[in-house]
């Protein structure tokens, strides 16, 4: 295994230490991005995806509730084979606004309908798109008992839950196989959800990595990407850092900090100057 891949939890997948989220191929309303944006068209999105595998990235991230990214990812995404495919059940986005289900029922259509948007035979992981009442959604039992019966049939390989709280992320360990949560310069309080991943060999996917382009730490890093991308890979559990973006320019800069984030956590835990 490379640098570059790390182990996701006990899955049996590895994932490239940065994933590419793809909200951006697929919607532009109701976004938090500090400035808009238009859709790219298909032939900026194959490049796109052709640049991100080119450097290493093996990590798609997308939802039912990104527009019409899992369609565009189904349409322009080759060589399946070679890519991790992370989407999600729970949230659907209509008409300019989410709402969310999580019957067994839901789970089940939904799952079924990425699986055809997506023009795969399997998703690598679907995880819960939690609408912020973790703890509700996990109490009910249906919505992860509807995964775990997925993943017996063979459609999904592993599951878990996209979380807002620690209570939420730390049960969602409990319960399945992995959990994405919120890390970065300035939120830091779902640390425990990634230590407790650590000890008990669960996956952690990060997202708002750098607080959906609003990274900044008060009075302090002059490169707060290269400053999360230390904190956060440099911290033990984390499986990956899921990053958005429609620039390729970008994309090839946050991989370079990445190998850069990597080897100074190598050097840290080995004690090699």
């Amino acid at each position: 295994m490379t640098e570059f891949m790390r182990e996701l939890g006990s899955t049996g997948l590895e994932v490239s230490a940065l994933g590419l989220g793809t909200v951006k191929i697929g919607r532009n309303q109701g976004v938090k991005y500090p400035s808009g944006f238009s859709l790219p068209d298909d032939q900026a999105v194959t490049q796109l995806l052709a640049t991100a595998r080119d450097l290493g990235i093996n990590l798609v991230d997308t939802a039912p509730a990104y527009g019409i990214s899992e369609q565009r990812l189904g349409e322009l995404l080759t060589d399946r084979n070679d890519w991790v495919i992370c989407s999600k059940v729970g949230e659907e986005f209509d008409k300019g606004e989410s709402h969310f289900d999580f019957s067994a029922g839901h789970v089940r259509r939904s799952v079924e309908r990425s699986l055809k948007r997506l023009r795969t035979d399997f998703i690598d992981l679907v995880l819960v798109h939690s609408d912020g009442n973790d703890m509700d959604i996990l109490s009910n039992g249906e919505t992860l008992d509807a995964l775990a019966t997925l993943k017996q049939q063979g459609l999904i390989r592993a599951f878990g839950m996209s979380t807002k709280t620690v209570a939420g992320g730390l049960a969602a360990l409990e319960a399945s196989d992995l959990a994405m949560v919120t890390y970065n310069l300035n939120e830091r309080d779902e640390r425990a959800v990634i230590d407790r991943a650590a000890k008990a060999g669960k996956g952690i996917l990060v997202k708002k990595a750098f607080a959906s382009g609003h990274a900044c730490l008060p009075g302090g890093a002059t490169d707060p990407v290269q400053a999360s991308l230390d904190m956060i890979l440099g911290t033990p559990g984390v499986s990956s850092v899921i990053a958005g973006t429609i620039n390729i320019s970008h994309l090839r800069e946050n991989v370079e900090k990445t190998h850069k984030a990597l080897s100074a956590a190598h050097k840290e835990a080995t004690g090699n100057d």
